[in-house]
Parts: structure tokens; sequence; C-alpha cells
């Protein structure tokens, strides 16, 4: 009797571990089927845009839709390319967004520097007010920001939309404090002893230790400048100057609209950022759980 009872335990026990054991599989199975869904909504915009790239004019709002052109064409990128402004834009861009993001990793790394080891008067209230700034939305600084470019002569200049964001990233030094707080601070007291300076300490100790926070960060200020429209907008007036966002809109007509070109337009302007984003997801990722460490 206690055989057949302990034989019936064990068949109970194993039936219910397989139950267990295919409740975890089953979750991780409609996990993927829900990721799966949304990967295919949130990429269907991109493979519309894509493919009305190499649609004619006339069957862009056909009806009903049909995501493949019957009639193949790249006239749509020959009318993109076709203008030297296009090019020009996108040189602009591109040496703008190089530009910002360099001089921003160097000032956002020594301004995180400062708040986080640098004991000086005001500190944290001066952190607290310098983050506050990230709460302000740009539109409500551009006026002042205008005027403040108009009296330096940099209106309809580069250095206009440079400049500011270069010297001013709060959300860079705010990602880059965070990191800094957990380098251990026995590191640099060793290497004050040996006679290193607070700027050799800071190149040779903590830049090196800051390879993974700064190659997010310049990977964020670098999408963030390619596809930034309205500074550009707003400060720059002659064609030769404007950036490739710019260049894009003015495909956008009051009555008629070159869609296929318009298309073909911001296909060539997101393909940078689908293959900065594809080649660094795991940096992109490992920044934004960086900035929601504890400080």
């Amino acid at each position: 009797m206690s055989t057949f009872s302990d034989t019936l335990s064990r068949a109970v026990t194993t039936a219910k571990g397989a139950s267990g054991s295919g409740r975890p599989a089953r979750r991780k199975l409609l996990l993927h089927a829900v990721l799966v869904v949304c990967a295919i909504g949130m990429a269907l915009p991109f493979a519309w845009m894509l493919f009305s790239s190499f649609k004619p004019l006339s069957e862009i709002f056909v009806q009903p839709p049909k995501l493949l052109p019957q009639d193949w064409t790249e006239q749509g990128y020959r009318t993109a390319l076709g203008g030297a402004d296009f090019v020009r834009g996108f040189w602009n861009s591109t040496y703008i967004a190089l530009t910002v993001t360099a001089v921003s990793l160097l000032t956002s790394a020594m301004a995180a520097y400062a708040f986080s080891r640098i004991d000086f008067w005001g500190r944290r209230p001066l952190f607290i007010v310098f983050l506050a700034t990230m709460m302000v939305p740009g539109q409500l600084t551009i006026i002042p920001l205008y005027i403040i470019m108009g009296w330096l002569g940099w209106v309809d200049t580069h250095a206009a939309i440079i400049v500011p964001p270069a010297l001013f990233n709060a959300f860079g030094v705010f990602l880059l404090r965070q990191y800094i707080k957990g380098i251990p601070v026995e590191l640099e007291e060793a290497a004050q002893i040996d006679g290193a300076g607070r700027v050799r300490r800071f190149v040779t100790i903590i830049l090196p230790l800051l390879r993974t926070p700064l190659t997010a960060l310049g990977i964020f200020t670098f999408l963030g400048q390619w596809n930034n429209f309205f500074f550009p907008l707003i400060f720059l007036n002659s064609s030769e100057k404007f950036t490739l966002p710019l260049l894009v809109n003015q495909f956008k007509g009051q009555y008629v609209s070159d869609w296929p070109a318009l298309m073909a337009a911001t296909t060539l302007l997101a393909a940078p950022m689908l293959i900065v984003f594809a080649f660094a997801q795991r940096q992109i990722v490992e920044g934004i759980a960086l900035s929601g460490s504890k400080s």
C-alpha cells in the first residue's frame, strides 16, 4: 500500500512540475508574439516610406492602398538628389552633428566631473538648477536665445545651432555624473599620492572609465542633432546653410507635394539613424539604464 502511495505521490509531483515548467514557456511564447506584433507595427511606417519612394505620384493615394508599387521608378531619388542643395544639406547636417557631439562630450564630461568630485560652495543647488533646465521646453527659450545670437552676430550662421547645444547639455552632465559617482575615489587618491594633478587624474583615470556612457551619450547627441529641425528653422535663412531636415521640408508644397521625392528624401534622412541604431543598440540600452541609476 505504501509503495502505491509513494508511486502516486511521485506521479502527482511530476505532473505538477511539468505543468509548472510549461507556464513560463507559454508566457515566453506569448511575450514574443506580442513583441513581434509591436515590431511589425513599428516597422510598417518605415516600409511604407521606403516603398512609396519608388512609386510614381499616381500610386501614392491609390485605393485600396498597396504597399508595393506596381510601376517601380527611381524618379523620387533623382528629384531629391538632383540639385546641389541636398548634397550640401547632407554635408551641413553631418559636420554640425559631429561637431556638436564631439564638443558636447568634452564639456559634459568636465562639468560632470566637477559636480561629482570637486567640493565647491553651492554645488548641489547649482546642480538642481542645472537639471531643472531639462524641464523647460526649447520653445520658451528661443526668443532670448535669438536675441543673444543677434547681439553676437550669429543669426544665419551655423554657430547659432552649434555653440549652445555643444556647451550646455544638461542630460549629458546628468548621465555622466551618475557614472562618475560610481567610480571609486581611491583610484584618484592613489594617483594623487603619485603626484597627479586634477587635470591628469581626469584625463588618465576618469575619461577612460567613461567609455561606455560617453559612447551612449555620443549616439544620443548625434541622433538629436541630425534630426534637429526647430532651431535651424529659426536661425538659418540662407538655403546654402540649410540642414537636411529643412531641405526635406521643402518638398512639401502648399497645394501640391512631390510625395515620391519627399519619401525618398526622408528615407535618405532616416538611413544614417537606422544604421547607427542597428550597430549601437547595446550602447543605447546601456545609456538608458545609466540615466536611471541612483546617484
